[in-house]
């Protein structure tokens, strides 16, 4: 048998839930009380032999009709969240709701004193001519409907707020999972095996200045990794000092199987980034397009500013669709798209796929945001 896990999330608003119906029937329950009380003290002042049941059965009619009105609004609102919500066609529904609950319980009041005043003779005859299907009655229905409507409102959009709180920390969680992985890919040991033997054979052919530089590649993917807090933004001339250092690493892997081409504008280069936001489509570009690749590629990476937004794209010209892992790309893909929702919600756009001349392409455009001096 499979159970599935319940989120702290969920956890906190089914506990929540709880609690609010809670005090609503305790609050239906005392109001019932005390109309009962002050209906049967008015009648005990004139005939001591009243009973107590017909006015504490009055109260409980009276009241506990909207307890369980405003538990059937909880119960509906799980499967369709958005009843409670302050919107202008659920707020027509809900006046409709009260007219019809509001003209109900006043029959059901109505019916209750003839069938009190039935049973109980005593209490029949002081109460027997009320008439509480009135305008003024009618309205006072519609009031508490509102009342209840407008309450349970507040609840369900403090409830809201609350799960977007839990979202943002739970992608927040994912972004800083999506930087361990990061670090956890830049250190893979494929990965760190070829960098140190690409060092090692560029020692021992005494390309000592090759192999310097290579190792101060290195270091500068590891240091940045590792200083940097995930989720945050970033100069992109920082962002894209660590892509021009992996591409340099792997330029010596692949030595003349691989080119790289990189324009930035100075505009883009003093424009803020989320961080690690291009290196995944870099690693995917060398992994899935030019790895697999027998002739190698190209790897272009462009960058610029057009208007009020920052247009980026990064194409290679390898096995695009025809890569043995081509599938590989919509994990990095993925991860940005991620990225990108979480610090531009509605106003970015992430295009991917491959050429037709062959390789694959993704664009990205994002609001320009100036580095702060």
């Amino acid at each position: 048998m499979n159970f599935r896990e319940v989120s702290p999330e969920e956890r906190i608003d089914r506990r929540s839930s709880r609690i609010s119906l809670a005090v609503v029937l305790l609050a239906t329950v005392i109001l019932s009380v005390i109309t009962a009380n002050e209906c049967h003290s008015n009648f005990v002042a004139v005939n001591k032999d009243v009973p107590y049941a017909p006015s504490l059965l009055f109260g409980l009619v009276m009241w506990e009709w909207w307890g369980v009105i405003t538990i059937g609004l909880w119960i509906f609102s799980v499967s369709r969240p958005k009843v409670l919500a302050f919107r202008a066609m659920y707020l027509g529904l809900h006046a409709l709701a009260a007219v019809i609950l509001g003209a109900c319980h006043l029959l059901l009041i109505q019916a209750t004193i003839g069938i009190a005043s039935s049973v109980w003779n005593a209490w029949g005859v002081l109460y027997a001519g009320t008439n509480y299907l009135s305008v003024r009655r009618f309205g006072m229905e519609l009031i508490i409907y509102g009342f209840l409507y407008g309450v349970s409102g507040f609840l369900y959009t403090h409830m809201q707020r609350r799960r977007e709180a839990f979202t943002r920390l739970e992608i927040e969680r994912q972004l800083t999972q999506a930087q361990l992985k990061a670090l956890q890919m830049q250190m893979e040991p494929h990965f760190l095996f070829n960098t140190l033997n690409s060092i090692t054979s560029l020692v021992t052919q005494g390309r000592n200045t090759e192999a310097n530089r290579t190792l101060s590649h290195l270091n500068t993917i590891l240091r940045t990794t590792l200083q940097r807090k995930a989720p945050e933004k970033v100069p992109f001339t920082e962002e894209l000092r660590v892509v021009e250092s992996y591409l340099a690493i792997q330029q010596v892997r692949f030595s003349d199987r691989l080119s790289i081409r990189i324009d930035a504008t100075e505009d883009a280069r003093q424009c803020l980034v989320p961080s690690f936001i291009l290196q995944p489509l870099v690693e995917n570009a060398v992994q899935h397009g030019i790895a697999h690749s027998e002739a190698g590629g190209m790897i272009e990476t462009t960058a610029k500013r057009i208007g009020d937004d920052l247009w980026l794209q990064v194409r290679d010209n390898g096995l695009g669709e025809d890569s043995p892992q081509s599938t590989g790309h919509g994990i990095g893909l993925r991860n940005t798209q991620e990225r990108l929702a979480y610090f531009y919600p509605g106003t970015h756009t992430l295009t991917a796929g491959p050429l037709s001349s062959g390789g694959f392409e993704v664009t990205i455009q994002i609001p320009y945001e100036q580095v702060l001096a």
